[in-house]
């Protein structure tokens, strides 16, 4: 991937997973690794988690301690389900 240099990269990043989730080729309840993020956009670990958790404000992914972040149920935004 090509990085704009206008915008936090990110930002970017979120971008693209925002749209793998919402075009469902993240189904929910996918992992999403912060180190095979970090090795596709070639980015440090503290880009990746900036990502993350724009993803989580967004209500797409969720984050268990010990676990990992998994993409949502109601991966549509708002509410996560339980």
């Amino acid at each position: 991937m090509e990085f704009d240099p206008t915008r936090p990269k990110w930002a970017q990043i979120a971008d693209v997973l925002r749209e793998r989730i919402t075009t469902g080729e993240y189904a929910p309840r996918t992992l999403i690794s912060e180190v095979r993020l970090e090795q596709e956009f070639g980015v440090a670990r503290i880009t990746v988690r900036k990502a993350t958790a724009a993803l989580r404000e967004d209500g797409l992914i969720i984050t268990t301690p010990g676990m990992g972040s998994f993409v949502t149920d109601a991966s549509g935004g708002g509410e996560s389900a339980d």
